[in-house]
């Protein structure tokens, strides 16, 4: 006997019926809802935290640009360290002082780090970009079909059949919500939370609320249009205004870098040649032995520091978020690294 038909039994003796019910009925009923709530529980914890990640590994690390760092960090570490014990190994304490195969390590780990990170923002900032360029379109083509006396779910369906880029697939699955029975207010909020964007969730809230207070949705939609093509604008606006800063953040790593290229191979090798002659001569009152490996090294330590944290602060001035910093970071110390190893 099936959950159903023991479900069935129980509600035939209730109350009203003359016959009980037997107390040996209600263990299995019991033992079927324990069971159904624990698939539930197991099903919800699949859904979040660990068991979504060891479910789908690979959504959870690429949905927000920082979780990559999940396995970047413990990869860069290990690259770093086995770097760092297969040299010392090889070659003894010294080649900590002789040579700049550490440092290589730690270029590669920091790179290892930071580039998936980099590349996972850069994906979403163009992703939320075009969405956002997308909906004051929307909103306004919406407005304008309400006002012609259709109804939101045509307008919607309507609306669907064009095209806004990467807004469409989205629009699509409102409108298919939509027909399938949802109402609006929830259509418009799984809409919200299927683009993930701060001005897409502004927007929604605004435009539900007024629909369930009963107001006038066509001017609040033309508002939502206004307001999100203002954010917009104001946005390109901010990108280009401080896009100036950007460039001179990344001139002055280059000037800085051309400086320190032109101190080593002329100034100190000049010095270094001199030092050495009169040594050889008998001279060692005239200058100290100026070891240019030394040099080199300290000057490539301080390029690579300078382009990793350029690129921060060209992030923070450019995007406002350091984060978004990273893709210059990577640049600049690969170019540093680069220009010291095969140049310099």
């Amino acid at each position: 006997m099936g959950f159903s038909d023991i479900f069935s039994n129980l509600l035939n003796k209730g109350p009203h019926s003359r016959e009980p019910i037997r107390t040996d009925e209600l263990g299995p009923v019991e033992d079927e809802f324990a069971e159904i709530t624990k698939k539930l529980e197991h099903e919800r914890q699949s859904r979040e935290g660990v068991g979504k990640f060891l479910r789908h590994p690979f959504q959870v690390l690429t949905e927000r640009p920082e979780n990559i760092l999940i396995v970047c960090i413990p990869l860069s570490l290990l690259v770093f360290i086995g770097g760092f014990l297969f040299m010392v190994r090889t070659y003894g304490m010294g080649v900590l002082f002789d040579s700049t195969s550490v440092d290589d390590f730690a270029v590669f780990a920091v790179l290892i780090a930071i580039i998936p990170v980099a590349l996972l923002d850069l994906r979403e900032q163009v992703r939320v970009k075009n969405l956002e360029n997308a909906l004051p379109n929307f909103f306004r083509d919406l407005a304008g079909m309400n006002d012609s006396g259709m109804t939101l779910p045509t307008a919607v369906h309507l609306v669907a059949g064009a095209e806004y880029g990467t807004l469409t697939p989205h629009i699509r699955k409102l409108d298919n919500e939509m027909s399938w029975g949802v109402n609006f207010v929830e259509a418009l909020y799984r809409f919200g939370r299927g683009l993930g964007t701060t001005l897409a969730d502004r927007s929604v809230d605004l435009i539900a609320k007024a629909s369930r207070a009963g107001g006038d949705v066509s001017e609040v939609l033309r508002a939502a249009a206004k307001d999100t093509f203002e954010v917009v604008n104001l946005q390109n606006e901010r990108s280009n205004n401080m896009l100036i800063y950007v460039i001179i953040v990344l001139v002055s790593f280059a000037v800085f870098l051309f400086v320190i290229a032109i101190l080593v191979s002329s100034f100190l090798s000049t010095m270094a040649t001199a030092g050495a002659a009169a040594a050889a001569a008998g001279a060692h009152g005239f200058m100290g032995k100026i070891d240019l490996f030394v040099y080199k090294r300290l000057f490539s330590h301080a390029a690579m520091l300078q382009g990793f944290f350029s690129g921060l602060v060209a992030g923070q001035m450019g995007e406002g978020r350091f984060i978004a910093g990273l893709k210059y970071s990577a640049i600049m110390l690969l170019i540093a690294w680069i220009t010291f190893r095969f140049f310099i």
